[in-house]
């Protein structure tokens, strides 16, 4: 179907589950969404309040206290949000929601999930085939393993009870944007501005990209003292992990906007480059708040070359952002 059949196309009936009540499907997968962030939020207030459950003596996270309080009391809220949005995808009044104030926090979510649902089995894979049982956990006391778990296995639940709420919910809505493939797409959903924008972030991420895979080949460059020490298996994995995600952030949304090749169809390309995307641009943001927090150990410290990689991605995937952003926007107000 081309693009001025798509748009002269009738609007498409409500799908099951789109109507004043979701279907026993959606409802399960809301409750799901909902319990699995009950274990994170009560071990975070519980810290909040000022119980050492999961913290074992020696710490770090012992040593700031009131900065603890704050940054958990942020993590409560952000996993309240996802309530919010499993009722959201699942409600009536949710359809009203406006486009932005939905797909933000939703990428946002997307983006810091993704690399959990990913990385967490494939370092307990790893240390499975290895025998290596410091893996999937830090070398030095931080965390009990059971709260590592217990939480990770939470946001796998979270990833994927909720993004699949989003699947079913942006089909019903926006199915049409991304119906067909990259050569049927018009040429002003992708106009000079974006395609230069995109290009912009595919030369910012050379940096991350480049540091990610010197590393896995034994470079030291950004890294700590303490890094550097205590380079294990799970180290490799998140390393690979970080420099694929930028390979798809990066290419797919490219492919999207130079619409090539042709036979590609958009939602696949749109989902691989929304998920990319916000795993770059929200870990990077994650990551250079981390890097503010007082640090008195010098062994500890992130260099200025993390910070700057760090920057790099948070850069790379809002820019990134901004170009699906814009495709999807010029392709509803044609629609």
């Amino acid at each position: 179907m081309t693009e001025t059949e798509l748009l002269r196309s009738p609007a498409p009936s409500p799908a099951p589950g789109a109507g004043d009540r979701p279907g026993p499907a959606r409802r399960a997968l809301r409750l799901l969404a909902i319990l699995a962030c009950l274990p994170y939020i009560s071990i975070k207030i519980a810290w909040v309040a000022g119980s050492e459950i999961g913290i074992p003596a020696g710490s770090a996270l012992l040593e700031h206290r009131r900065l603890l309080a704050v940054a958990n009391s942020v993590s409560v809220l952000a996993d309240v949000l996802v309530i919010v949005l499993a009722l959201l995808l699942t409600r009536p009044w949710g359809r009203r929601v406006p486009a932005w104030l939905l797909a933000l926090p939703m990428w946002a979510a997307t983006g810091l999930l993704a690399p959990i649902m990913a990385g967490y089995p494939t370092q307990l894979a790893v240390a499975l085939v290895t025998g290596d049982e410091q893996a999937a956990a830090p070398a030095e006391p931080f965390l009990h393993s059971w709260v590592f778990a217990v939480v990770y296995g939470g946001f796998i639940l979270q990833g994927l009870s909720l993004g699949t709420l989003f699947v079913l919910y942006a089909r019903d809505r926006w199915g049409r944007l991304w119906s067909g493939r990259l050569g049927e797409l018009s040429a002003r959903v992708s106009g000079p501005g974006v395609r230069t924008t995109a290009l912009v972030a595919a030369a910012v991420a050379l940096l991350p990209l480049t540091l990610h895979v010197r590393r896995l080949f034994g470079a030291t460059e950004g890294l700590s003292p303490r890094q550097i020490a205590e380079r294990d298996t799970d180290f490799t994995v998140l390393e690979f992990q970080g420099s694929v995600f930028v390979v798809v952030a990066v290419a797919l949304t490219l492919c999207l906007v130079l619409r090539r090749p042709a036979r590609l169809k958009v939602r696949t390309v749109l989902a691989l480059a929304w998920t990319g995307s916000g795993a770059v641009g929200c870990w990077g943001a994650y990551l250079s708040l981390v890097a503010l927090m007082p640090e008195t150990d010098p062994a500890k410290r992130v260099t200025a070359l993390a910070q700057l990689t760090y920057a790099g991605e948070m850069i790379t995937g809002f820019l990134l952002a901004a170009c699906l952003a814009a495709v999807l926007r010029r392709r509803s107000a044609g629609a």
